[in-house]
């Protein structure tokens, strides 16, 4: 286990290195070390817009995403038979279909809408492919937890809307914002889908890093590559941290 974790993690750290190079060229170990391609990020217009715009769409598909999902989710642990299988694989189908496939039926939809090319349907596009994710999390954690407690509430007189603030919400918290971290961090790192909704325009920084690999590479990729590694890194971060306090918002809930 250690060798195959060292295996898949030196490429990354090579790359975080090589961004502390001061060569103008990809080389290791660089031959000295210097912040210039950071501040050349940070003075490119190009990558200026391309990061503002992966962060406005991140943010708009996780909090979209996350409610589409958990209302889903909902719907469906409280739905037995044929139609709401049928609805769940449905829903799920996007983890299981090749992103060039659903890209290329999203790009024919928005072009015939006339929405490529722009926020909203770079937004739609990531939202169809981070629900699942939530579905799959807040799903998870309404089958662990106790739903007697939430039937208790309804006997003690609680309405059915006091009765989800105060209780099943809190029991699925843990769930609801690991899928909003699972959605934001599929969002910022998404590549095909947002090829074929990007314009040079309005482009995401992944369509921007691809563009720039087809032509020269120095280490402005790898400083832009260390970023998106450490958004992902930060974000995993928070989903474990909401992991280990999968305990507290239930009993804080109760209490209230």
């Amino acid at each position: 286990m250690a060798a195959i974790s060292v295996y898949l993690v030196a490429p990354m750290a090579i790359i975080v290195v090589i961004s502390f190079s001061d060569s103008a060229l990809l080389t290791f170990p660089p031959p000295g070390l210097s912040l210039r391609w950071y501040r050349s990020l940070a003075e490119t217009p190009a990558w200026r817009d391309s990061i503002l715009v992966s962060l406005q769409v991140m943010v708009l598909t996780a909090v979209a995403a996350t409610a589409l999902g958990t209302a889903a989710a909902l719907g469906l642990a409280s739905w037995r038979g044929p139609l709401a299988a049928t609805i769940r694989s449905l829903l799920m189908a996007p983890l299981v279909i090749p992103h060039i496939i659903s890209g290329a039926a999203i790009f024919l939809l928005f072009d015939a809408w006339g929405w490529v090319g722009s926020l909203q349907a770079l937004v739609l596009g990531h939202i169809a492919l981070a629900v699942p994710y939530v579905v799959a999390t807040v799903g998870a954690a309404l089958e662990t937890m106790d739903h007697r407690l939430t039937q208790a509430a309804l006997t003690l007189g609680a309405s059915p809307r006091i009765a989800f603030m105060r209780v099943t919400l809190p029991l699925i918290r843990p769930g609801i914002l690991a899928g909003l971290l699972f959605a934001a961090m599929l969002s910022f790192d998404e590549l095909i889908v947002s090829l074929f909704l990007s314009t040079p325009q309005l482009r995401t920084v992944t369509v921007l890093m691809w563009s720039n690999v087809l032509g020269d590479i120095d280490p402005e990729i790898s400083a832009i590559a260390t970023v998106i590694l450490l958004v992902s890194m930060v974000l995993l971060a928070l989903q474990w941290f909401l992991s280990r306090q999968r305990g507290v918002p239930v009993l804080q809930g109760i209490g209230r």
